[in-house]
């Protein structure tokens, strides 16, 4: 009964697809090769029982738009949940005490929303960068190893996800009186990301992380040579200085065991918006790159350096004048260390600007009205001279926002401060872009003026312009 053979006509449904002719004949090239599971049933075609064919068994893969959108659609649906029980969470709350709930939680979370944000845009510029004429791995050293901009969405996926749905979870806690749950639920993201990123062992991007924590270790003590990539990335993390500062404060209550309180509305605590270690933690980035700069002149020995090290000092009395207002007499501040703030601001503003268009990006003229160099944008926007308008006129603006960033008695809504942090990240994506290319310029500068001083042969100009048809 169960080992006889199997007698299927040519016309069998089985054997035919929707709408088409049978399909016997051709089943071993529709299946295809490399299956390793093949039976071979005799079947009974035109009243031949000799003949057989082999039916191979594979396993149902569905095709990958509709495992993509099956992401999308959980994707939303979490969404959803999380902001519907958010609201409710928060409409639970008295009116007089929602506003301060929030403003805490908001603290604990904003950091680490910031922080996805800018791991989003960096993907994007990997995106852009692996489209177009320009090794970034060439640029930053990295070895083939190196995240791709699919695996740094991968990282902002799971960070969108586990960020929202830690303070949804605090939300719903707090709301329902259940305020030491609630109080845990930032203290274990926080110590979840620590641990993450200096996890020993080789899992998790295992040489990504070292790279970041090698860089960073760099950053902190510039006691060798300065690479691309060690003030590239000190340059990144003067944009996230805010950041610093909100994560600091947040660690500062976990350890005073002032969560899910309302012990920051005392703001001349020790973990209050008065507190001295704002404005130390916002001046960090800036010391960083300016000893940067002058261990670049030491070692090179450019005036530039000097200069650049110049703009970064100059937001120093920006951070500083503005924390005075907490501990200064109202009429001091308003007649003489506010004037002070404005003009500092206004320095820094403009010079970071002028530093940005013409060192950063190496724009001119020429440049803006006619693509005389390869340039990122050449095959995608040829001609189109409004991109250089657009990025030169909204890094100005952002440039001169930032500065309210800077200034802890400005600090008030957080709702605004957020958005002009955001707004600072996008800045830096711009900045990201023309910054990398200039640097690529500059490589493949050096290169055309080495050719000719070696004089190669033939042979030898084959072979770089094949390696660097490769690396595009």
């Amino acid at each position: 009964m169960f080992g006889g053979q199997v007698a299927a006509p040519i016309n069998s449904p089985h054997l035919r697809r929707s709408g088409s002719r049978a399909v016997v004949s051709d089943l071993g090239a529709e299946l295809g090769n490399g299956v390793e599971n093949s039976y071979v049933h005799p079947l009974e075609i035109n009243g031949s029982k000799n003949a057989s064919i082999p039916l191979v068994t594979a396993a149902i893969v569905p095709s990958p738009t509709l495992l993509w959108r099956f992401k999308v659609l959980l994707f939303l649906l979490w969404g959803f949940i999380c902001g519907k029980t958010g609201w409710q969470s928060v409409m639970r709350m008295s009116a007089d005490l929602r506003d301060l709930f929030l403003y805490e939680a908001f603290l604990y979370y904003n950091p680490l929303l910031l922080v996805t944000t800018m791991v989003w845009l960096w993907g994007i510029n990997l995106w852009v960068f692996s489209r177009s004429n320009i090794n970034y791995a060439k640029i930053f050293d990295l070895d083939q190893n190196h995240l791709t901009h699919r695996e740094i969405w991968k990282c902002a996926t799971w960070m969108t996800i586990v960020v929202p749905t830690s303070m949804t979870a605090y939300l719903y806690l707090y709301s329902n009186g259940e305020v030491s749950l609630a109080a845990s639920q930032p203290v274990l993201l926080y110590f979840a990301v620590v641990m993450l990123l200096i996890f020993p062992f080789d899992i998790f991007y295992f040489s990504s992380r070292y790279y970041l924590l090698r860089a960073l270790w760099r950053i902190v003590l510039p006691l060798q040579a300065i690479t691309f990539s060690d003030f590239f990335l000190a340059d990144i993390l003067t944009s996230m200085a805010k950041v610093f500062s909100d994560i600091e404060r947040s660690v500062c209550r976990m350890v005073h065991r002032q969560v899910a309180t309302i012990a920051w509305f005392e703001a001349d605590s020790v973990c209050g918006s008065h507190s001295v270690a704002i404005p130390l933690v916002l001046v960090l980035p800036y010391l960083f790159r300016f000893f940067q700069c002058l261990r670049q002149y030491r070692d090179i020995g450019e005036r530039s350096a000097l200069l650049n090290a110049l703009k970064y000092s100059t937001a120093v009395p920006v951070i500083f004048l503005s924390a005075l207002k907490y501990h200064v007499l109202p009429e001091s501040w308003t007649n003489f260390y506010r004037p002070l703030w404005l003009l500092s601001s206004v320095l820094n503003s403009l010079y970071s600007f002028y530093w940005d268009v013409a060192r950063d990006w190496d724009f001119s003229f020429a440049r803006m009205f006619k693509f005389n160099k390869s340039h990122l944008y050449s095959h995608l926007l040829h001609g189109r001279t409004w991109v250089y308008f657009w990025v030169i006129g909204s890094n100005l603006i952002l440039r001169c926002t930032w500065t309210y960033k800077l200034s802890a008695h400005l600090r008030n809504n957080y709702l605004t401060v957020f958005t002009i942090a955001a707004l600072e990240i996008f800045r830096r994506f711009q900045w990201i872009f023309f910054r990398v290319e200039n640097e690529w310029n500059k490589i493949n500068s050096k290169l055309n003026m080495q050719l000719p001083m070696n004089d190669p042969s033939d042979d030898e100009v084959k072979l770089l312009s094949s390696s660097a048809g490769y690396n595009v």
